[in-house]
C-alpha cells in the first residue's frame, strides 16, 4: 500500500515534469489510482457535467508520467501520442542502467 501511495504523491509531484524517467510500477500504480478516483467519483457524483472530475485533475500527471515512462523504456515521450502502440511500449522492459534521459527512478516507499 506504501508504494502505491508513493506512486500518487509522486506522480502529483512530478505534475508539469516531462523529462526523467518513471519505472513501470509507478506509472501503472498512477493510472489505477486515476481509474480508481474516477470509478468512485461516477458512483458518488450523479451531477453528468462533474462525473469525470477526477479525470481531469489526472490529465496532465498521467500524460507526463507516460512521457517518463516511455524515457525508462529508451524511447521519445512523444510515442505517447499514438495510443494503440502505447499499450506495447508501456509494458516494455526499461532499460536497466542510465540511458539519454538519465538514471532509472528510484524504487518507491
Amino acid at each position: 500500500m506504501a508504494k502505491f501511495l508513493a506512486a500518487i504523491v509522486r506522480g502529483f509531484k512530478n505534475f508539469f515534469n516531462f523529462s526523467g524517467r518513471a519505472s513501470a510500477r509507478e506509472y501503472w500504480y498512477f493510472i489505477l489510482a486515476m481509474f480508481i478516483a474516477d470509478f468512485i467519483n461516477g458512483l458518488v457524483v450523479s451531477n453528468s457535467s462533474s462525473t469525470h472530475i477526477s479525470w481531469w485533475i489526472f490529465f496532465i500527471p498521467a500524460i507526463s508520467a507516460g512521457v517518463r515512462r516511455m524515457h525508462d523504456c529508451g524511447r521519445n515521450g512523444l510515442w505517447i501520442l499514438f495510443p494503440i502502440l502505447n499499450i506495447f511500449l508501456l509494458c516494455g522492459k526499461a532499460d536497466s542502467g542510465i540511458n539519454k534521459y538519465g538514471p532509472p527512478s528510484p524504487p518507491l516507499g
